[in-house]
């Protein structure tokens, strides 16, 4: 019963998650911080089926490994972005400019 309540708070979290990704679309910084919110649900999912199924934690670890890798990813990209247009709008991001 505990299990279930928990799996479908982690389901509530990640699809508030997903919403906010979706309207946040203005800044990177806010993508960045709506994706990080995302994987943390993922992890809370992932963290409650391994213990539900008792098997090891070893593959949480690997996620958190790839997490923060892409946390780290999204950071680089965001100073760049901030270093060559001043800001972090996707308004005034060209795409089409090399």
């Amino acid at each position: 019963m505990l299990i279930n309540l928990s799996f479908n708070l982690g389901m509530i979290l990640f699809f508030m998650g997903i919403f906010s990704f979706v309207f946040n679309r203005k800044h990177l910084l806010s993508m960045l911080l709506s994706l990080e919110y995302i994987v943390l649900s993922l992890f809370l999912l992932l963290f409650i089926y391994l213990n539900m199924m008792n098997f090891e934690n070893y593959f949480s670890m690997m996620f958190l490994v790839f997490s923060v890798c892409e946390g780290a990813l999204g950071l680089s990209i965001l100073v760049s972005m901030i270093r060559t247009h001043g800001n972090d709008y996707f308004q005034s991001f060209n795409i089409l400019q090399c």
